[in-house]
């Protein structure tokens, strides 16, 4: 298949940007369907901002379900049931 340049319009700022025919033969070989949505620049800054949320504050709990600890990535609320990851597996599974 032969590939050209394409133009397209990044949905985060707006400005356009060049998805090269060796981005398109790369997206192909991947087996990636969608053209990309954001300029080069936008996606190395959402890149960015991702792995700066694995530093995120984690909270210790105890397991509504076996008593156990739990590590979660969210403040759990009073009025919810929070499970480790074991318990959150089994709970899922009957829904």
């Amino acid at each position: 298949m032969s590939y050209s340049d394409k133009s397209l319009k990044c949905r985060e700022c707006s400005e356009e940007f060049v998805f090269t025919a060796g981005e398109q033969e790369f997206y192909a070989l991947k087996g990636l369907l969608n053209e990309p949505q954001r300029c080069p620049n936008c996606r190395a800054a959402r890149r960015q901002q991702r792995a700066s949320n694995a530093n995120r504050e984690m909270y210790q709990v105890v397991c509504s379900e076996c008593g156990g600890p739990a590590i979660i990535p969210f403040s759990p609320r009073q009025d919810r049931p929070v499970y480790c990851s074991t318990c959150f597996d089994k709970v899922r599974e009957r829904r």
